[in-house]
């Protein structure tokens, strides 16, 4: 394909941002947690061996706000409509999965927050609809978010809690649903794709879905895309099964799987995950993300087979071996927990993409070289670290290396199912408490406190 030299897409450079609360540290540090012991777990198992526990009635799992499975807001989903919870917790699921595999944390965290919280399980996007792309199905979720905010006049707060593919798909959905005036963006802002970026707001200022933004938290989410070195793990990082997956990908997995090999679109345009990476004419992303008064990022540091540790927790090859930590060693209370690390905003000019990175893209897309392909995704790589170290970020490495079944390490964490899957209780209780001291904070406060 021919490539016009004049079509040269650079993004403008952004000003260094200031600490928020989340992040304002002066440099990177880490620290134990010291919440309390977390309480026996007691839900429908006592113990491997099968003593049954009472099952938690449908009352209750009423409360935990899962919508039923082809609708986009069902009176099932809203209960309770005589509470008047503040803060929206919107859970997203990951790729071929559904709101059920939020059971457990549903009713864990609804049992933790108490009613102030309305935790709904997002369920606009399940199954092979994850393979219709990630902006895609951010519509999708910024539609349902909106209903569900439209339905709940009490609502003031919104936090999201997302899985894997979920948090691209809720990164997407946060742009579309941001507005930094009390309006939304809506289509007439969204003109070209290859235009320069956009002025980036200050940290927390803007609204998600009219509602004041707190938490933004992702589970084993690629972040960086699922090519390169270790990004997709169960490809043992052979260059040769690398460059089979990226043009195999969108057989299987649709135009998700271009988005996530970074070989979406025509080669004059950045692949989606880049935008996705600064504010553009497609959505202020960064301004969005910036928004939140945290955001967190759980990543496995080992064991996780689809999603690796690099790509999850946004970190360069040479800061993982910095940032490393025995993985039998878990924090207190948080069995698997084995670190927390503290990251303020980074002063950079943020992503561009030259007219290189799309020759580059163009030989990628045509399955060339590998050695190209890899040139082409590491330069990709990088400059989404860029875009996205402008922010503050709490990183949350676990492992689950001790664990029975550490392979499952990828459904541990988010504990897909409570039965199988429970290793990653102490995971939840971790994000639990962290919500928690979030919502005890002071609006005014912009310090991180110890026990955080």
């Amino acid at each position: 394909m021919a490539l016009s030299a004049t079509l040269v897409h650079h993004y403008s450079p952004r000003p260094s941002l200031s600490c928020n609360s989340c992040s304002s540290s002066p440099s990177c540090s880490s620290s134990s947690s010291s919440f309390d012991q977390r309480r026996g777990f007691n839900w429908k198992f006592l113990s491997f061996s099968g003593i049954n526990n009472i099952l938690r009635s449908q009352s209750y799992k009423a409360h935990a706000m899962s919508t039923t499975e082809g609708s986009i807001v069902s009176p099932k989903g809203l209960m309770d409509m005589e509470e008047e919870p503040e803060h929206l917790l919107v859970l997203v699921h990951g790729i071929l999965a559904s709101p059920g595999d939020w059971t457990y944390v549903q009713a864990e965290l609804r049992r933790r927050l108490g009613r102030n919280f309305l935790i709904y399980a997002s369920s606009c996007n399940t199954y092979t609809k994850t393979f219709t792309g990630i902006d895609g199905a951010g519509e999708r979720l910024a539609d349902e978010v909106r209903l569900v905010v439209n339905k709940r006049e009490s609502l003031k707060k919104i936090s999201f809690l997302a899985h894997s593919l979920g948090g691209l798909i809720a990164r997407y959905a946060v742009a579309a649903l941001y507005s930094s005036n009390g309006s939304e963006q809506t289509d007439d802002t969204v003109t070209s794709t290859n235009a320069n970026l956009k002025p980036v707001g200050s940290l927390n200022e803007g609204l998600i879905a009219g509602l004041e933004p707190v938490n933004f938290i992702t589970l084993a989410t690629p972040h960086l895309g699922v090519r390169g070195k270790n990004q997709l793990p169960f490809l043992f990082g052979l260059p040769i099964l690398e460059k089979i997956a990226a043009p195999m990908a969108p057989i299987f997995v649709g135009q998700t799987g271009s988005q996530l090999f970074l070989t979406d679109g025509q080669p004059t345009k950045p692949p989606l995950l880049l935008r996705m990476a600064s504010d553009c004419d497609d959505g202020k992303f960064i301004s969005a993300l910036g928004a939140f008064k945290c955001r967190v990022l759980y990543a496995n540091v080992s064991y996780d087979h689809m999603v690796g540790w690099r790509t999850s927790s946004i970190r360069r090859e040479t800061e993982l071996v910095k940032n490393w930590q025995p993985p039998w060693r878990s924090l207190d209370g948080y069995k698997h927990v084995v670190d927390v690390e503290y990251c303020p905003p980074a002063s950079c000019e943020g992503p561009h993409y030259p007219l290189e990175a799309a020759k580059a893209k163009e030989e990628a897309q045509n399955a060339a070289s590998t050695q190209s392909t890899l040139e082409y995704h590491e330069s990709m790589e990088e400059e989404m670290i860029c875009g996205l170290q402008q922010l503050g970020w709490k990183k949350v490495d676990v492992s689950f290396h001790s664990a029975f079944w550490p392979f499952f390490a990828h459904n541990f964490i988010h504990v897909k199912n409570e039965f199988f899957h429970n290793a990653g209780a102490g995971v939840i209780s971790h994000v639990a408490d962290h919500i928690k001291q979030q919502e005890k904070q002071p609006e005014s406060s912009s310090l991180i406190t110890p026990s955080l």
